[in-house]
């Protein structure tokens, strides 16, 4: 095995990436997308950082946005170092997950935020940002992609009433970890920072100008990154962070800070809309009818714990939204995928027939 693991392990490595790597891709090397840019990678591999480019073989076979490599993917180079110039990626390990999203536009192309993820970051700020609706949404997405979903509160400095809020959260976020930290006091952040352990890989997410960037800088100790602060009637927040980048973090792991998003479309993630609502799956156990719909049937407990403020009509009328919207998006991709995939048997089809010719 050409490969001598030391410094990738810093990085994230598990023994199935190993695996992986020495089952299928003998006298190759291993590396980590650092950051993506306009097709061009840059990657972590034992040797350092080196500038990397997918092979035409790989550009080919990819015929969907998420077949490319995205940071935090774990990827199989011809070289780990400049000697010989840039180096080729000729495949992309199996990602153990996904955080995704809808790509912009009328397509249902799947766009990858990051690959590979133990925990997402989910960061909310206590102030005109607040909203409980997207954060649902957040939740979803994150339980869909198979990575463990934290939420952190910022600007709890700014908040009048932090305790009323953080019980809101909390009570619509069953088994979810829940911190409140004001980057400005310091007030928390050393929770954080012993939340993430080494080998583990974070990932930041939440809207422009809510605190990610103070808060990566002040885990790496030091102002890695430009921020600026959103002003209390800013609701839209200002954007600092311009692309997805992973980070080495001095007390172990690595983080993946994210651009701000205001809003993230579903894609077919009908599992993490059931986890996300796990409350109301629960209580619906107890309904009358197993195929009830909690609108108008008689003996519907989700109904009953409206009225009795267990949960609030807006958080079932944000379930039957997402699920409805996931349900969508799971029809329109299917059937996306049908159409590639006849798309494809249709070329291989003339290809066969041509060299039949050509013998």
């Amino acid at each position: 095995m050409i490969n001598n693991f030391k410094k990738l392990y810093n990085y994230g490595l598990k023994d199935k990436v190993i695996e992986e790597l020495e089952s299928n891709y003998n006298n190759y090397y291993l590396g980590r997308v650092v950051v993506e840019q306009k097709g061009l990678y840059k990657v972590i591999t034992e040797k350092g950082e080196i500038n990397s480019r997918i092979s035409g073989k790989l550009n080919f076979e990819g015929h969907q946005r998420s077949n490319y490599p995205a940071v935090g993917d774990w990827v199989v180079l011809d070289r780990e170092d400049y000697r010989a110039g840039e180096a080729i990626i000729h495949g992309i390990i199996s990602r153990g997950s996904k955080l995704s999203r809808k790509a912009a536009g009328v397509k249902s192309d799947e766009q990858i935020i990051a690959a590979n993820i133990d925990k997402v970051f989910i960061c909310m700020a206590l102030n005109g940002d607040f909203n409980l609706r997207r954060l649902e949404r957040y939740t979803t997405i994150v339980w869909d992609s198979g990575a463990t979903p934290v939420i952190v509160l910022t600007k709890s400095d700014l908040c009048e009433d932090l305790e009323m809020r953080v019980t809101e959260v909390k009570n619509i976020s069953l088994g979810i970890e829940v911190f409140n930290i004001s980057s400005l006091t310091g007030d928390g952040i050393s929770n954080v920072i012993d939340y993430i352990k080494t080998g583990e890989t974070v990932a930041f997410i939440g809207s422009s100008g809510v605190g990610k960037s103070t808060l990566v800088n002040a885990l790496l100790g030091y102002n890695r990154q430009d921020t600026k602060e959103v002003r209390e009637s800013d609701s839209k927040g200002r954007h600092t962070t311009t692309y997805r980048e992973l980070i080495l973090i001095p007390s172990g792991g690595v983080i993946i800070d994210t651009p701000g998003m205001r809003e993230l479309q579903l894609l077919n993630n009908i599992e993490g809309v059931e986890d996300s609502f796990k409350d109301i799956s629960n209580i619906a156990k107890d309904c009358k009818f197993y195929d009830c719909n909690h609108k108008s049937e008689p003996g519907c407990a989700v109904k009953r714990a409206i009225e009795e403020g267990i949960i609030t009509g807006e958080r079932l009328e944000n379930y039957f939204k997402l699920k409805k919207e996931a349900e969508y998006m799971e029809r329109k991709m299917n059937k996306a995928l049908a159409s590639e995939n006849k798309k494809q048997w249709v070329k291989i089809s003339k290809e066969a027939k041509r060299n039949k010719k050509k013998k």
